[in-house]
């Protein structure tokens, strides 16, 4: 006579045809419920919600210290602060000071970001599309190594050899496309300007667009690359077709880590631009801009308490602008999360 099994009780256990429990596998072993593995579980667990937890009070606290810093600056009356504080360059107001630095910060990095963006791409697609195997890790390698050059290196790089090369170049901007108004007014003999920065600052860039934008490219499809290649596209169809639409929220991405890279520069823009107060567009005129970072670092050694105060409140400025350039960056991703290699 043939016995059957029933299916599993509410218990877990399988019965026989008469009632009784069958006999239990000997390849299904009991866990016991504090088991090692489950402990270990457990605490990562609360050690990845922990360094979640850390980092938003690390942000927390940074924008507690800026705030509580720069309040005497920002309560203190405007005709107060033009008389403690000499190096106001004529602003009747906090706003009117920080105004031109925040003018000038973007607009560097914006500058910084156009130049580097397009290089990095078409780099990251050589690494990964077109290069051999063995020259793809050694250029890959290059790459990455620009990142681990000190920003003061590239300040003197670009204050003692990249200023004096292109000024030739920008005396011709100004003489043929003057009109145009980034390369009109006064050229400056020396090239310490801001077209001059924002090419620094793109070289600083490079090593970062190109590594996740790199990384992003290897993650396409291989199914997608193939099939376009089978319907006959060629090597650029492909790339146009199957990887910059999977990868274009991951570039967006790069580019926004990138503008944070450019927006807090500091000793570069320090030592390779001739400052100044201005909402100017002109690129390749001295004394016309100035940013956040490199103002901080220029008056902080002699500035009294106020002037302390004055120069955290450029700060705040900066910490905010950074923090919604970020979540500007978010919310592009996200809109195009559902076939992207960013996420």
């Amino acid at each position: 006579m043939t016995s059957t099994t029933s299916p599993p009780t509410a218990g877990g256990r399988r019965t026989e045809g008469d009632g009784r429990p069958s006999p239990r596998s000997p390849l299904t072993p009991r866990r016991s419920a504090g088991s090692g593995e489950r402990g270990a579980s457990r605490l990562f667990r609360w050690a990845a919600t922990g360094s979640g937890a850390l980092i938003l009070l690390v942000l927390a606290a940074v924008a507690v210290f800026l705030v509580l810093r720069a309040w005497p600056a920002l309560t203190t009356p405007a005709a107060e602060l033009t008389e403690k504080i000499s190096w106001l360059h004529g602003a009747d107001s906090l706003l009117e000071f920080v105004g031109p630095l925040v003018f000038g910060t973007v607009l560097a990095a914006a500058l910084a970001l156009v130049i580097a963006t397009p290089v990095a791409l078409g780099i990251a697609l050589f690494i990964s599309h077109y290069a051999p195997r063995r020259l793809a890790a050694g250029l890959g390698y290059l790459v990455d190594l620009l990142a681990a050059i000190p920003s003061v290196v590239y300040g003197l790089w670009g204050a003692l050899v990249l200023a004096p090369a292109v000024q030739p170049v920008w005396a011709w901007l100004n003489t043929y496309l003057g009109w145009i108004p980034l390369f009109g007014g006064d050229v400056s003999p020396t090239a310490r300007v801001l077209l001059t920065v924002g090419l620094v600052l793109a070289v600083m860039l490079l090593p970062i667009i190109t590594a996740v934008t790199r990384e992003v490219f290897l993650q396409t499809p291989r199914l997608h690359e193939e099939a376009a290649l089978a319907l006959g596209a060629t090597r650029w169809e492909m790339i146009r077709t199957a990887v910059l639409p999977f990868a274009r929220s991951g570039i967006i991405s790069a580019a926004m880590l990138g503008l944070g890279r450019a927006l807090g520069e500091t000793m570069a823009v320090l030592m390779i631009l001739s400052p100044g107060f201005l909402y100017s567009f002109a690129l390749v005129v001295a004394g016309q801009q100035q940013t956040i970072a490199a103002n901080i670092a220029a008056q902080f050694p002699e500035a009294n308490p106020l002037g302390v105060s004055t120069l955290i409140a450029t700060g705040l400025a900066l910490f905010v602008i950074t923090l919604l350039v970020n979540m500007a960056a978010r919310a592009i991703v996200a809109r195009r999360k559902d076939f992207s290699g960013a996420n």
